[in-house]
């Protein structure tokens, strides 16, 4: 057992700023003298501790010493064999999964809502996906978890696939069946990757679903700034005891930084410690603020906070009750209009909003009088704004039609077409609102009309857009000459 009231790389830090070294390094602000208003910003502590790797603070590309035993506290108080610091964000994690297990023309086997950073990694390196599509529940409009009977399915139909890639939980707090789809994958030589970039609470907290590691899965990517309290772009990687470290690290290399913050990298130690001796006490906290705010929520009318009545036994296998996914469509709102609304009339920051749903994204930090203060706008809104369901799009998922592979699509002869004449051709780029950043199209997906209205609505609603060459997505870069 090692001692997990330990920081390593903080308090290596903490040794170094007392030790008032001169600098002749990067980075080049001087630890903040070359940028009075960096340093005013941020405080002199801050930009103090801005440093370059050097021997007495370790190397995260090859650690020896602090950063080694950081990686080693991460992976026993996560349950893992092995846990890589990642200061590239869930992204580089999600990437390095892909990247360690696939080459080109290599199948894995996954649920088309993935995030982007999974389909970039098949961009990457020529993987080719086997989709999963998943069921969807008619009245919220959401893609749910992975049947196991699909992925036996596609197992089956592909027994050459290298992997197979799980969400889990899904941004609205859906969860399949880890434990049966680990064994499935295991059980055909298959390694199991999962996105559990917002199942950090899943280890140190009770009564919540299974984490990857105690599920078995080979690794699992973890954003520790999201539930975790790291500061934003900083993540884990978890490995199981068949995969190989040396190599993985050898993939994160391939990509990541050779200048890693150390900001970043202090902020995953001292996030660790806290939720190794904290973590219990505060995500049930986390969880009994949530059921009360559901309870309000639902009590208003119109709205619909879920949670584990949804439950299955399947598809949604279980339900993350940390998170306070609320329906919008029968208060007469799009969720993105919800989203909005909060913001600019009652200076509310919720995590995201698409076109039925809203996210208000519940962590450590959070205090009761702010759930009462969202219970209380959302009331108001309701009141204020709300109208009949008439007109409003109840969908979020959209099956794709896959013709070619995305890294040759990526990287195929293209053209510029307007949206309304690029019905019927292949797509060579990602369309997606953001957050959470699953693609409405995809690298190598048909492009059909049922797309480009789903497009043209969220533009219309508000939707936070990215992906295609053309920022205003008036236009789409298609395949040239492909065609259905």
């Amino acid at each position: 057992m090692l001692d997990q009231r330990k920081a390593p790389i903080y308090e290596a830090l903490e040794n170094f700023r007392k030790m008032r070294v001169v600098p002749f390094d990067v980075p080049g602000h001087k630890r903040g003298r070359g940028n009075p208003e960096l340093t005013q910003l941020l405080g002199e502590k801050c930009v103090g501790i801005d440093v370059n790797s050097m021997k007495p603070l370790d190397n995260l590309c090859h650690p020896i010493s602090v950063i080694r035993e950081a990686e080693e506290l991460a992976a026993e108080a996560f349950g893992a064999s092995h846990a890589f610091l990642m200061v590239g964000g869930t992204t580089s994690a999600v990437q390095s999964m892909v990247l360690s297990v696939a080459k080109r023309g290599e199948k894995i086997i996954l649920p088309r809502n993935v995030h982007r950073s999974v389909m970039g990694a098949m961009v990457l390196c020529g993987a080719v996906p086997v989709y999963v599509n998943p069921e969807c529940d008619e009245k919220l409009g959401i893609p749910l978890g992975m049947s196991v009977d699909a992925v036996e399915k596609a197992i089956l139909e592909n027994p050459d696939a290298k992997a197979v890639f799980v969400n889990n939980p899904t941004y609205y707090g859906i969860c399949s069946n880890l434990r049966a789809i680990v064994k499935i994958a295991h059980k055909h030589g298959m390694k199991c990757l999962v996105d559990e970039a917002h199942g950090t609470h899943f280890y140190f907290g009770e009564h919540l679903p299974v984490s990857a590691m105690e599920a078995g899965a080979d690794m699992a990517s973890v954003s520790m700034h999201k539930s975790g309290g790291s500061l934003t772009q900083s993540s884990f990687l978890l490995l199981g005891p068949d995969m190989s470290e040396g190599y993985v690290r050898q993939i994160i290399n391939l990509t990541q930084t050779t200048s890693a913050s150390y900001l970043l990298l202090s902020s995953l130690d001292i996030s660790r410690r806290n939720l190794a001796l904290r973590g219990k006490e505060a995500f049930a906290h986390v969880v009994e603020m949530a059921e009360y705010a559901r309870k309000e929520i639902n009590a208003i009318g119109g709205y619909y906070a879920y949670s584990k009545e949804l439950c299955n036994g399947d598809s949604i296998y279980d339900f993350d009750s940390t998170k306070l996914s609320i329906h919008t469509l029968e208060v007469g709102l799009a969720g993105i209009e919800v989203y909005d609304l909060l913001r600019d009339e009652y200076d509310i920051q919720i995590e995201f909003g698409d076109l039925g749903n809203v996210l208000a994204y519940l962590s450590i930090g959070d205090r009761q009088r702010d759930i009462e203060r969202l219970v209380s706008a959302l009331s108001e809104v309701r009141r204020r704004f709300g109208g009949a369901k008439t007109g409003l799009m109840d969908h979020e998922y959209i099956e794709p039609v896959v013709a070619v592979s995305p890294q040759e699509a990526f990287y195929a002869p293209k053209e510029s077409l307007p949206l309304a004449k690029s019905s019927g051709r292949i797509c060579s780029e990602f369309v997606m609102c953001y957050p959470p950043g699953i693609p409405i199209l995809a690298p190598g997906e048909m492009i059909t009309d049922q797309i480009l209205n789903y497009i043209v609505y969220a533009k219309e609603k508000g939707c936070s857009m990215t992906g295609p060459e053309d920022a205003k997505i008036e236009h789409l870069n298609v395949l040239i000459g492909g065609r259905a």
